[in-house]
């Protein structure tokens, strides 16, 4: 079949990954895994963009070379995406020597076709974007319209390239390839932005060191995007005499899209018919839709099949940013659900190409409803009645003429189409119809009636084997979705080998009179309030670890004077990295740490992890605290031990009890191990 590479944008690595981050990722790599069970040859690429003016500013700020802050964000990636069971083919970083001879031959290439020149920049310029904008496309004073920070007036002498000669050859690519922007609504608003009038980009910086020199122009480095961008081909190889993936999956994949200069957009890709398709948010569309196109016909190069921008994930009604400060950090959800449910509620609840607004609550409300109750329920419910009446196995006795299979044989053909339409959300409501009609069918029948009586008939069979086959069709199609659960469902319903290809969503699949394990919990309901407050504290300590370090990076750094100049940030640069953020002795002194004596101690309503304590801190009154330790403490062990406070936190409420302050506890493989004083000590005295 046709060759097929997905990308997602490289994620820049000023800062850790968010949800929207997590959201792109696993799109790409739901798609690919969908490709691949089509039979289709495909290659999946992310990775992190590492130059620019940004991270040069936060590795400053850190006390760190922009490498090293790099390598550690990196480092995050990697464990998230291992995490979440992504199955990209490669990882780029854009400071790889790959990825440079790519940058360097697009340059070579575009310079040839006379595309370059050296000119005056001058323009209001966004440092978190690193992107110009004109006047009219600022908003109430003169902010980013994307991250809504104040735009910097710059002036600086660059080299440019002439978008200008490219504005007629990309309005009828539009025309001739509208395939190339999806949705429709965001091909319409980048045809308009085209037609407006299209002005020479800036593609280098003159006051910046950490990216890639700019060739034949000293003083010069090479602009974000034309860097950036240019991901997508090195690291297939380009810039190389040996590319085969370049060759595979971009210059021979074809797709009806052929660069050639300012007078290219040819419809001849030169190969096999493949497809290359880019996905990304909406707020980089102009860039990939605009910029990179213009860049690969001056280079004449292939151009992308499709351009797929989805829509934003917002949080108090705004976009989930670094920069707007309201990420949502998808550690806890990926710890405390497992990575499937967060694949599934980001598939589920985004219409893909239109904003979504993401809540705890509403996550929850679709783990219970979907998963909880829609498929673990079901799966736990026909394991046990076939146990109950074929002495542990699956139904012996198929049947190919029934209702269920009816409305199978329509789910499939629409879960089909509208995967390969990118329509996640209505390719997962149409798998969940079939197992809604299931239940239904269950219900109408009553099994559970026949087999107390008679035991396991032959209508009992048939019956459960409709079921049970029902839920494997709708687990085939959920593996390109949640992998490592679609594989323990088919598991617990009797199926060993796990589907290659998505003929296996054909009725029959299900084997017949073989064993089936005993029904362990797939998704066990959450119970909704004590789940907010377990969140509520986790944020509250994250919240207060974060005030800390940057307590820490504000202060005013020392040196000996003896110190040789340099020598002693760099050796505090490598102190951080081994033992944490540095803080001087007045900064300790602003956390009050007291021992008190635990009078009460009681298990918080409605909660597994959380305590309310009453703890005597020397004051007039015990103090109320709330503690996330029930799992490892009993309330009537802490009765009488002492413990360390600290005694100078805002009060916060957990589960509707307020609590006025916190327990001190290291953590070992992730449970709490409270902090006590070797011998008693009165109430209230200071650690110091």
């Amino acid at each position: 079949m046709r060759p097929f590479y997905v990308t997602t944008p490289i994620y820049y690595v000023n800062d850790l990954p968010h949800i929207g981050h997590i959201y792109t990722t696993v799109v790409a790599d739901t798609v690919a895994r969908h490709a691949r069970l089509q039979g289709r040859d495909t290659y999946f690429l992310t990775g992190t963009d590492e130059h620019g003016q940004n991270i040069e500013r936060a590795a400053r700020d850190q006390g760190v070379e922009p490498i090293q802050l790099a390598d550690r964000v990196v480092s995050r990636y990697h464990e998230l995406w291992d995490e979440l069971e992504m199955s990209h083919d490669d990882f780029i970083r854009t400071t790889e020597p790959r990825h440079r001879a790519g940058v360097e031959e697009m340059i070579r290439r575009i310079a040839a076709a006379g595309d370059f020149y050296v000119g005056k920049h001058e323009g209001w310029y966004c440092a978190a974007c690193e992107n110009f904008y004109t006047e009219k496309e600022l908003v109430g004073g003169k902010l980013c319209p994307v991250h809504e920070s104040v735009a910097e007036w710059k002036s600086e002498e660059n080299l440019f390239f002439r978008l200008s000669r490219y504005q007629e050859p990309l309005l009828a690519l539009y025309a001739e390839h509208p395939q190339l922007v999806r949705p429709e609504s965001r091909l319409n608003e980048v045809r308009s932005f085209v037609a407006s009038g299209l002005k020479d980009l800036s593609v280098s910086r003159a006051d910046l060191s950490w990216g890639i020199p700019f060739p034949d122009h000293p003083g010069q480095t090479v602009y974000v995007w034309l860097d950036a961008l240019t991901n997508y081909v090195s690291a297939l190889g380009f810039g190389r005499d040996d590319a085969p993936l370049y060759e595979r999956f971009w210059s021979g994949a074809g797709g009806g899209t052929d660069g050639g200069g300012a007078d290219g957009g040819g419809t001849d890709g030169g190969g096999t018919d493949g497809d290359r398709v880019h996905l990304i948010g909406k707020d980089i569309l102009r860039f990939h839709a605009v910029f990179w196109p213009a860049f690969l016909l001056s280079a004449g190069l292939p151009l992308p099949t499709t351009v797929w921008a989805h829509g934003w994930w917002l949080r108090d009604a705004r976009k989930v940013s670094k920069s707007s400060g309201n990420v949502v950090r998808p550690d806890y959800l990926v710890r405390r659900f497992g990575p499937d449910a967060l694949r599934y509620f980001l598939l589920r609840d985004m219409v893909f190409g239109q904003d979504a607004s993401f809540s705890d609550e509403g996550f929850i409300e679709r783990y219970n409803s979907d998963l909880a109750n829609g498929l673990g329920n079901t799966v736990s419910r026909l394991v046990t009645l076939s146990r109950s009446a074929f002495d542990g196995r699956t139904p012996p006795e198929p049947c190919y003429d029934n209702p269920v299979m009816r409305v199978a044989a329509e789910v499939v053909a629409e879960y089909r189409r509208e995967m390969d339409d990118l329509a996640f959300q209505r390719a997962l409501a149409a798998l969940w119809r079939l197992l809604a009609e299931t239940n239904q069918y269950l219900v109408e029948r009553q099994p559970w009636k026949v087999i107390k009586q008679e035991g396991g008939t032959p209508a009992v069979s048939r019956v459960l084997w409709n079921c049970l086959e029902a839920v494997r069709i709708v687990t085939v199609g959920l593996l390109p979705v949640m992998p490592k659960t679609a594989v323990r469902v088919l598991a617990a319903l009797g199926v060993s080998a796990v589907p290659e290809s998505l003929d296996a969503l054909a009725w029959g699949g299900l084997p017949n009179d073989e064993p089936l394990p005993e029904p362990e919990p797939i998704f066990p309901r959450i119970d909704k309030e004590a789940w907010v407050a377990e969140a509520e504290a986790e944020a509250q300590a994250t919240t207060q670890k974060k005030a800390t370090q940057e307590k820490t990076q504000t202060s005013e750094p020392t040196e000996p004077a003896s110190a040789p100049a340099g020598e002693t940030q760099k050796a505090a640069s490598r102190d951080e990295e081994e033992t944490g953020a540095m803080i001087d002795i007045e900064q300790f002194f602003e956390t009050e740490l007291k021992v008190g004596t635990v009078r009460v101690a009681e298990p918080v309503p409605k909660s597994n992890k959380l305590l309310r304590l009453e703890v005597d801190l020397g004051e007039d009154e015990p103090r109320q605290l709330v503690a996330g330790i029930a799992k490892v403490y009993a309330p009537e062990a802490l009765v009488g031990k002492q413990v360390v406070v600290v005694a100078n936190l805002q009060p916060a409420k957990l589960m509707g009890v307020e609590s006025r302050g916190m327990v001190l506890a290291a953590s070992v493989d992730g449970e709490p191990v409270i902090l006590h004083p070797d011998r008693e000590v009165p109430p209230g005295t200071r650690v110091r």
